[in-house]
């Protein structure tokens, strides 16, 4: 999904390189501390809008301070490394940064509330995320000119915000739900920076809302499999017939337990599953579906981690080679 174990850029680049065919991603690395965590990341990206850390975490300053600078320079060291082991590549290349209303809820303004009790501060921060997107993209594309870039918008926080669940800073109260319109506004606003290219929108939370992601554009929609229930179906099925494709988190993505990865066919099977259920071609399944973690590996072992990648290729190829 993004996140790795560890504190070498080098050697996270070199993992995901080598265990992966296609859709290679820019790794991020929060081991390395404020600044390499998914939301300081991404508040690195942000123009003419700068963060700095506080107790209570990411908070709006007047400034560029040293947390900005920090975060700016990860990511430099980043793209180096994968720029030194992805020469001569074409294919599909993912980079990540969270998401507007998962940003919106995490960042906090001046007085310590999140920015999402603001809707005019919601707008500004989308505005510079998308803005901070384009030149982050831009250089990508610069530093790996074979790759097709794919954009994934981390969104964890969504279901949350659309729902009012949300806590305020007190932790009395809860910020008041985002209408939907204007949630699928925002992101079609993101979506639309990516241009041609493929945007992928990532949520290991219950209740991924498919149908609004599908309206917003995304091309793909990225879940935690194991927190699927038959209510999701319908939707599930809607997007399919509608071209969304699936990006399926079937690995745990903090380890496994003995012989969890010894069985390709067995990891897949609630997919296969799945599609049954839904009456779907088994010639939609391969075009339509990706095999991944159920979320990040930040949290596992380096051995774990390039174990999980790999099984993720030998999982996709069974259901390829089998998709009934």
């Amino acid at each position: 999904m993004g996140s790795m174990p560890g504190e070498d850029a080098r050697e996270a680049a070199r993992i995901v390189a080598g265990s992966l065919e296609t859709l290679l991603h820019l790794p991020e690395l929060p081991a390395r501390g404020p600044g390499a965590d998914m939301i300081g990341r991404t508040a690195g990206l942000l123009v003419e809008l700068y963060a700095r850390v506080e107790p209570s975490g990411w908070r709006i300053g007047d400034r560029p301070g040293r947390d900005t600078r920090r975060a700016r320079a990860w990511l430099r060291e980043d793209l180096d490394a994968l720029e030194e082991f992805t020469q001569g590549y074409a294919g599909a290349l993912k980079v990540s940064a969270v998401g507007p209303w998962t940003l919106a809820a995490a960042l906090e303004r001046r007085n310590g509330e999140a920015m999402l009790g603001d809707p005019g501060a919601c707008r500004d921060l989308a505005a510079s995320l998308a803005e901070g997107l384009r030149g982050h993209l831009a250089e990508v594309r610069r530093r790996v000119p074979g790759a097709r870039v794919v954009l994934q918008l981390d969104e964890p926080s969504l279901t949350a915000v659309l729902t009012g669940r949300v806590p305020t800073a007190s932790g009395y109260r809860t910020h008041r739900a985002v209408d939907r319109a204007v949630a699928e506004e925002t992101l079609r606003g993101l979506v639309a920076v990516a241009g041609d290219d493929p945007v992928v929108v990532h949520s290991c939370a219950p209740g991924v809302p498919f149908a609004l992601l599908r309206r917003a554009g995304a091309t793909a929609v990225s879940f935690d499999a194991a927190l699927l229930t038959e209510r999701d179906d319908d939707l599930i099925g809607e997007a399919v017939e509608g071209g969304t494709a699936l990006f399926a988190g079937v690995i745990p993505g903090d380890g496994a337990t003995p012989g969890q990865l010894s069985d390709p066919a067995g990891t897949v099977g609630g997919v296969r599953s799945l599609w049954r259920r839904l009456g779907l071609s088994p010639e939609l399944l391969t075009e339509s579906v990706v095999i991944t973690p159920a979320c990040g590996l930040a949290g596992a072992s380096p051995a774990y981690a390039r174990a999980a990648l790999e099984h993720c290729v030998r999982a996709a190829r069974s259901l390829a080679d089998n998709p009934e």
